[in-house]
């Protein structure tokens, strides 16, 4: 029971009288409806690979953990409708596997995908390094299971392509960390399975540059382009020195990176010829520096070995400021540039460290202490620094988080960042749903602002 009390990163612990792990919807609703009865507070957990806390039970014994482990069933394939029905507690890769087994894609991949859930997936709404192309979860379920907080199950796995009767209350429970209800199910969106795939690793003077290019690549290769990876050069760098594995793919030393990755129908020679008159383009037009095709699968698995290894050498480096933001793409530019200048006027020494998903706006900026300090000297200093480098993002029309979601980790925050009318709306619609907040209550909304919701309405 002591693994899904603690989270895999940051120091997220908590501590439970029981952990229920059901089979079936039916087993689970049933817990459901008990603790309902009981007015026990739920934790729902998936794979337990989240960065926000939101997993974790508080360390009081009040609630109960449901896991979904046990859920794991492929339930349905259909091939002429192009989805695939499965429960919450199937791994993401499994997934993806049986996907590609039928001759499909499931396109959603991120860096937890051997053991992510795909409920905890939707409670997210993950991104992941392909949303450039296909978005993010929500844009690739078709249906959900639930149980509900008084233990009844809503079974909304309609695979349809068009329902325009009604709200689409799938999405009301897409990216709510489990707190409107528990997935048990989804229907999910497959796609062609692509036959070619082609990686690049391109230099870049400045992301202004980057975002130039973007620009460039999008409009003469359209839905081509799968992944667009912006890395400084501090990420190669740390990566190179935490991974003996890992190789400087170019002669030179640039300030900046792009790893893209093309993907489609015929011949990898075709989406090759299509790339390199845009790369040739953005050469000439300075957008680009140098880079390299890779001409194997292997070679493109050590560029991609570079992204993967950055957020883990990051972590042996000392303490880092972890920020999953997003700004208009227009402004990743600027973003990085003013937090960076404020950050080092604020503590000097401080290391830039950022990297992401360029095609959709979402930075991961995490600064790293100053090298040669001691970490005690640093690890008290997060909450200022979130506080410098939010306020820049709110300022530029950004999101404070991008993909990991509020859990516990952001859920002071976001009265900072969100209109009073947004936290009443989303307040009364966790009143509407669970109104005794039961349902991983101190994650996403806190109790003062579901309590004031009742209060006006």
């Amino acid at each position: 029971m002591q693994p899904l009390m603690v989270a895999w990163r940051d120091g997220w612990s908590g501590r439970v009288p029981l952990v229920v792990q059901p089979a079936s919807p039916s087993e689970l609703a049933e817990v459901v409806a008990i603790c309902h009865r009981t007015r026990t507070p739920i934790v729902p957990q998936g794979g337990n690979t989240g960065l926000t806390g939101a997993s974790q039970p508080h360390g009081d014994d009040s609630e109960i953990v449901i896991s979904t482990t046990r859920m794991n069933r492929i339930r349905a394939i259909d091939l002429d409708n192009d989805t695939i029905t499965v429960d919450a507690g199937c791994v993401l890769a499994t997934i993806q596997q049986a996907a590609r087994e039928a001759g499909r894609l499931f396109p959603l991949s991120l860096g937890a995908e051997g053991s992510c859930q795909i409920g905890g997936n939707l409670s997210t709404n993950a991104g992941g390094v392909q949303a450039l192309r296909y978005g993010t979860a929500r844009n690739l379920v078709a249906g959900l299971e639930v149980v509900l907080p008084d233990g009844r199950i809503w079974n909304g796995l309609r695979g349809l392509r068009k329902d325009n009767a009604g709200y689409d209350l799938k999405q009301v429970f897409i990216g709510a960390e489990g707190t409107l209800g528990i997935i048990t199910g989804a229907t999910l969106k497959l796609l062609p399975l692509p036959e070619a795939t082609v990686t690049a690793f391109l230099a870049t003077p400045s992301p202004s540059h980057a975002v130039a290019w973007l620009r460039r690549a999008k409009a003469a290769l359209g839905e081509a382009i799968t992944s667009c990876e912006l890395m400084e050069r501090a990420c190669v760098e740390v990566a190179r020195k935490h991974d003996d594995r890992i190789q400087d793919p170019l002669a030179s030393v640039h300030p900046w990176y792009l790893l893209v990755e093309l993907t489609g129908q015929g011949a990898p020679e075709e989406l090759e010829e299509r790339l390199l008159p845009v790369f040739e383009a953005g050469l000439e037009a300075q957008e680009l520096v140098d880079g390299v095709v890779a001409s194997s699968a292997a070679q493109a698995e050590a560029l991609w070995r570079i992204r993967e290894g950055a957020p883990e050498g990051q972590r042996r480096e000392g303490v880092s400021f972890k920020h999953d933001v997003s700004v208009p793409i227009s402004q990743v530019d600027r973003f990085i540039a003013e937090a960076n200048a404020a950050l080092a006027q604020r503590f000097p020494g401080i290391r830039s460290f950022a990297f992401g998903h360029l095609g959709d706006g979402n930075i991961h900026f995490n600064p790293i202490q100053a090298a040669g300090e001691p970490a005690e000297a640093w690890q008290g200093r997060l909450p200022e620094v979130n506080l410098i480098v939010h306020d820049i993002v709110a300022g530029l029309g950004g999101s404070i988080t991008a993909e990991h979601g509020v859990g516990r980790l952001r859920i002071a925050e976001i009265r900072r960042y969100k209109s009073d009318l947004e936290l009443e709306m989303m307040a009364r619609l966790k009143r509407c749903f669970d109104p005794l907040n039961l349902m991983n209550p101190g994650k996403l909304l806190d109790a003062d602002l579901i309590a004031a919701a009742e209060g006006e309405a």
